[in-house]
């Protein structure tokens, strides 16, 4: 079931919201050649911990980490370790909060150090179709008036969009109504409403859009071993347009 959210409603939701961006800024400060994503997430739990909120993901279906720690060819949901990050990596961290019962979530990649230009290219054009993404969540249109020109601008690049990972509704639940793929056709799929809250979350891949699973049930790769961006967002549709709950500005 849709649920809608009133104006009082998402103004409870910013809070949650605001200390994920927070954990993002400070993650952009640390992530350096040497530092490791188990680092990133004692950082994380810590600063969940002390703004009262929960780390939403600790024990969701059994996973038991505050934070996903996605390497490279990982797309999303690698576990984080203690394996020092070496010039080149690309991780992307995925933070959801609990806080006064409401969610944040948002993923951010980061590039460790002197960056390839390939590895750069990918997350520039990744944002760009974060974005994209964003600006067409308007009253009215459709998920695939959305979805369309954001896959179509990964693909003009050479890349493909994740198909087996979907984005999804935001409330009191991490997963809620609406599920969605960040592919589609202008004119199709449900329409945006005022009052929705939902995730923006392209995962692109500079090479083939198929993945598989690692043995631990969890680690989501891409099948040729190729590189994989992602940035997040949790977006409220609101009559003048979409609003950011997540933003790091």
């Amino acid at each position: 079931m849709l649920t809608l959210k009133s104006p009082s409603e998402i103004e409870q939701m910013k809070p949650a919201g605001a200390i994920v961006a927070a954990c993002h800024r400070e993650i952009a400060k640390m992530i350096r050649p040497g530092v490791s994503t188990w680092d990133i997430e004692e950082l994380v739990d810590d600063m969940l911990h002390r703004a009262g909120a929960r780390a939403y993901t600790k024990g969701y279906k059994g996973y038991k980490y505050a934070t996903c720690a996605s390497v490279n060819d990982v797309i999303a949901h690698g576990f984080p370790n203690k394996t020092p990050l070496k010039d080149g990596d690309l991780v992307k961290i995925d933070i959801v909060s609990q806080l006064d019962g409401w969610i944040g979530d948002s993923a951010w990649s980061y590039g460790v150090g002197e960056m390839s230009e390939e590895a750069e290219k990918l997350m520039r054009v990744t944002k760009e179709c974060l974005y994209i993404g964003i600006e067409h969540a308007v009253i009215g249109n459709r998920i695939g008036d959305a979805m369309h020109p954001l896959q179509k601008h990964a693909e003009a690049h050479g890349y493909s969009m994740v198909r087996e990972l979907a984005a999804h509704g935001v409330g009191r639940e991490l997963h809620e109504e609406p599920s969605f793929i960040h592919v589609g056709n202008p004119g199709k799929g449900f329409r945006f409403k005022e009052g929705m809250v939902l995730t923006i979350e392209p995962m692109v891949n500079a090479g083939t859009w198929r993945m598989k699973i690692d043995a631990d049930g969890w680690t989501a790769r891409t099948m040729d071993g190729r590189l994989s961006a992602q940035y997040e967002h949790t977006i409220a549709i609101m009559k003048d347009g979409p609003v950011i709950l997540t933003a790091q500005d």
